[in-house]
């Protein structure tokens, strides 16, 4: 377990202890706080927050829908993990699901909903909060993807979209593209507005591919920085 616990010090009026346990879980895993493949030990998880273990374990059963922690026999639940590899992979299958919503979304969209995407967009540009712009990056996107009208297409690429949270706020963060993201947003927005489908579309999917090509390239000059052995200084 992390030496800082995360912050909670004790559930509070409002929200349940439930869902505070799974906002300061949800945090601690984003921002890296917790590892992949870190034990998330129920009876020292409540201990830290001040709470009880039924809240603990109702969060950690909405982390493992959301894919960031998994439960493994005879190990309980860990921090979920995936490859360098895997998270391409589930880019690439979130640039072809998303690609399709988009292009079916554009021309069911009414004014109603581009305001909503709008507002949303907005709050992304805004927001400073780092653990915030994986739920808003959603929130944008999934405010034009519902007009589609498929289902399950937007329940896949909603899921792929919980197991990538955390790598695209890696990418945000370490390859400083929040300025790119917040122009990529606008242009797939004047996309819609214009009523250009095709356009919104490709858009799309070079915003999400070209968030992974980001990520991929500097997690690939970590891992060969990480490979490199250290010279050693020469003897007197």
């Amino acid at each position: 377990m992390p030496d800082t616990p995360p912050t909670l010090a004790r559930t509070t009026p409002g929200p349940s202890a439930g869902d505070q346990v799974y906002e300061a879980l949800h945090r601690a895993i984003i921002t890296g706080q917790f590892k992949d493949g870190e034990p998330l030990r129920q009876e020292e998880l409540a201990r830290q927050l001040h709470t009880s273990r039924i809240p603990v374990r109702e969060a950690l059963n909405r982390l493992e829908q959301h894919g960031l922690v998994q439960i493994k026999r005879y190990h309980g639940y860990t921090v979920a993990g995936h490859s360098r590899a895997e998270v391409e992979e589930l880019c690439r299958f979130r640039a072809l699901l998303e690609g399709e919503l988009i292009l079916n979304a554009v021309p069911r969209l009414q004014a109603g909903a581009l305001a909503e995407a709008k507002k949303r967009c907005q709050a992304f540009s805004k927001e400073t909060d780092p653990v915030r712009w994986g739920e808003l990056n959603r929130d944008f996107h999934c405010a034009l993807y519902a007009e589609a009208d498929m289902p399950h297409h937007l329940q896949a690429a909603v899921a792929a979209l919980d197991r990538t949270e955390r790598y695209l706020v890696d990418q945000l963060q370490l390859t400083d593209g929040r300025a790119q993201a917040r122009a990529e947003h606008l242009a797939i927005l004047e996309a819609c507005v214009a009523g250009d489908a095709k356009a919104a579309a490709r858009l799309t999917r070079q915003h999400i591919l070209g968030a992974c090509e980001r990520f991929s390239a500097y997690m690939q000059a970590q891992e060969a920085q990480a490979a490199t052995p250290k010279r050693r200084g020469r003897k007197a």
